[in-house]
């Protein structure tokens, strides 16, 4: 492998032809010039003449609009970041390409007047070697070159000759050095560092669900955004109509992932909490942990499912219907026997209420055709809306509201009781009941677990909407009534389940990918194992593994890759609030000195004192989700609230005050672990107590 930095050139110099590096900037200036083009001519499309009515002149219009910011030439983000040499002509079974032809890599595709490619898009057929391409298996590819830039200059290139048998395999500095790049800001994609093992399960198809289990740093976030990517590109007419969705734990996440769909081009996709999804009602309390464990077990469902049915009553008088001089009479027995039917056939509460009218008028017209009549499909619509059979449907099959459900189960002990029998025991019953009578749904205070009921009896009474393709990250902390939250929402399509089962923090955690895919409806899902880390210097990393026995012991620790083993540094601090707290804040100011973005994580209960620790050296801070700056990179972060973000620098105040936060040592030791791998170049851990005796 070859490498060549910039040492003295920059893009203001004249360009030397016989300097590749001259030659590379060339292209690149040429391409944002073509991609300036592209955009300019989006933006002079005339459609006055080319639609119908307004409507659709506003959907051509928001997709014109939508082009337009997908062609935007942003100038801090490389165009390209790579390039591949094809030796041969590929054939039939090949990617395209011809000998000799040549291929820069970037993260959308740009082409010049002709319409000949100067940019491939990475998620192109072509651009697969890049990432996968080996000395052992080079996929026809002769020179793979990858660009370093600064800003948005391109200052150095590195190449790999991969049909050269004399060149050994080495690791490339400028991978290394994108990887350990300060991160200041949001999330960011990782188009230009994707490893061979994450680029298989970016391109997986869309049919299958794909599990990913990922420690800290192996980039199963950034993976399984950038499968959507990938997905959006490869199915992009099928994706359009069933639409697409990324689930996130909190807001916090969501906002720091945001910008990494945008800057592959891809603005449609929509982002949610499972929150956000079932929030059929105001949520104004919270759950114990032991009302919480209950209400999310998937036994729920059940009991859910007969307290529905239950308003179902057999008809005991006949239907009487008048048309005209004559009357027609489906006797009670006719009428049971349709009800028995639709039961059986156990389709969805509000679609069988719909067929039960049109079934009674059925029953009728066949009793016309019989007398000589001969009746259509608008007599038996007429015959469904007769007032003796809407009667009759609304005393037999009467419409249920799900959230009103819900709060007669949670408020009604003899009512829970019938439906939760042999499935809930009697103290679990007791433990879901509310202690106070409630008067409406409106006055009721509902928790987070108590939403998902009531999505859960809004679907057994209506079907849900399902999308194409989900990704749910962090889903470790996820109880199962909410895995049937989310699969409702991909029932005809597939998932991307990201998480972690070392991280799971919460009291009904996954204990098992397979037993979290059967609640989630994919139980055929493929399951994946990330344990090359990325982000976590190894010195970080083999610290926070001490946890793992203790936490996780089925789990393969995270093996880091980094060259540069980080910053690791454990610091006894002097007792006191106001001595202990002067000493966190100073830990802070020796990592602020270095270039990137710093977290102070700290139990949540420590966050009051810590801010007006930094408040009174004068140092200000932002909250997670907040996005840094060069001038405000410390974040004051609450161990809840860790989870999914990372910093250069972390200041891990108390680790045992952390651990007592929790219900129980094995949650507590989880957020601690959850505490330890946020950091990317460096941790310091500060505590005035001993350190929990498994990491000593």
């Amino acid at each position: 492998m070859s490498t060549r930095p910039d040492d003295s050139m920059t893009t203001e110099d004249a360009p030397d032809p016989t300097d590749p590096l001259a030659r590379e900037r060339s292209h690149l200036s040429a391409s944002r010039t073509a991609l300036r083009t592209m955009r300019k001519d989006v933006e002079a499309l005339d459609i006055s003449d080319v639609t119908a009515n307004w409507v659709n002149a506003e959907a051509l219009q928001h997709q014109i609009s939508e082009r337009i910011k997908a062609l935007a030439d942003l100038s801090h983000t490389p165009l390209f970041f790579g390039r591949l040499d094809y030796l041969h002509t590929p054939g039939a079974d090949q990617a395209e390409g011809a000998e000799g032809e040549r291929f820069y890599i970037g993260r959308r595709h740009v082409h010049d007047a002709v319409g000949d490619p100067m940019v491939i898009d990475w998620r192109a057929p072509v651009s697969q070697p890049f990432y996968r391409a080996s000395k052992r298996d080079p996929m026809d590819v002769g020179l793979r070159r990858r660009f370093g830039y600064t800003g948005g200059d391109l200052t150095a290139y590195e190449d790999e000759h991969l049909s050269d048998p004399s060149e050994a395999a080495t690791t490339s500095k400028l991978l290394q050095q994108e990887i350990e790049r300060p991160r200041v800001g949001p999330m960011r994609d990782i188009v230009a560092t994707i490893q061979p093992e994450q680029d298989e399960i970016v391109r997986s198809g869309l049919a299958g669900t794909v599990c990913v289990q990922g420690g800290p740093g192996t980039g199963k976030t950034a993976v399984g955004l950038h499968r959507v990517a990938y997905l959006l590109y490869a199915f992009r007419e099928r994706l359009a109509r069933t639409g697409t969705l990324v689930i996130g734990p909190n807001r916090s996440f969501l906002h720091y992932i945001e910008q990494v769909l945008p800057a592959l081009g891809e603005l449609e996709v929509k982002q949610a909490t499972v929150d956000d999804l079932v929030a059929h009602v105001e949520v104004r309390a919270t759950d114990d942990a032991a009302a919480a464990v209950v209400k999310g077990d998937a036994r729920m469902a059940e009991v859910l499912r007969r307290a529905v049915r239950s308003h179902v009553t057999m008809p005991t008088e006949p239907v009487v219907v008048v048309r005209g001089s004559r009357r027609w009479r489906v006797p009670a027995y006719e009428l049971e026997d349709i009800v028995r039917e639709l039961l059986e056939r156990d389709i969805r509460y509000g679609a069988a209420r719909e067929a039960l009218p049109q079934r009674i008028a059925h029953a009728v017209l066949v009793q016309m055709e019989r007398a000589g009549e001969a009746p259509d499909d608008r007599v038996q619509d007429t015959v469904a809306r007769n007032p003796a059979v809407k009667a009759a449907v609304k005393a037999v099959w009467p419409p249920v509201e799900p959230a009103k459900l819900v709060l007669r189960l949670l408020t009604d002990a003899d009512f829970l009781a019938v439906h939760a029998d042999g499935v809930l025991t009697d103290d679990e019953q007791k433990t879901i009941l509310w202690a106070r009578p409630v008067r409406s749904v409106k006055s009721a205070k509902w928790s987070p677990a108590d939403a998902v009921l009531i999505d859960e009896a809004t679907d057994l009474v209506q079907r849900t909407h399902s999308l194409g393709h989900v990704v749910l990250d962090e889903a470790q902390d996820l109880s199962p009534m909410q895995y049937r939250a989310v699969g409702r929402r991909c029932t005809t399509g597939s998932a991307t389940v990201l998480g972690d089962l070392a991280q799971g923090t919460t009291p009904w955690a996954t204990r098992s990918w397979e037993e979290a895919l059967a609640h989630l409806g994919k139980g055929d899902a493929v399951i994946e194992e990330l344990t090359a880390g990325f982000r976590v210097p190894t010195d970080v990393i083999t610290y926070a593994s001490r946890l793992l026995p203790h936490i996780a012991p089925g789990l393969t620790p995270v093996a880091s890759v980094r060259e540069n083993p980080g910053f690791f540094e454990l610091r006894t601090i002097t007792p006191g609030p106001d001595s202990g707290d002067a000493e966190v804040v100073a830990a802070c100011e020796e990592l602020l000195r270095n270039e990137g973005s710093t977290g102070l994580i700290a139990a949540d209960a420590r966050i009051p004192a810590l801010t007006e620790a930094l408040s009174t050296a004068g140092i200000t801070h932002l909250a997670p989700g907040e996005e840094t700056t060069q001038e405000t990179r410390l974040t004051l972060v609450p161990a809840s609230l860790a989870k999914g973000l990372e910093y250069d620098y972390v200041v891990l105040d108390e680790p045992q005050a952390i651990v007592d936060a929790e219900p129980d040592e094995r949650t507590g030791l989880r957020r601690l672990y959850v505490a330890l791998t946020r950091a990317v170049s460096g941790l310091t851990v500060t505590h005035a107590a001993p350190l929990p005796q498994q990491l000593t």
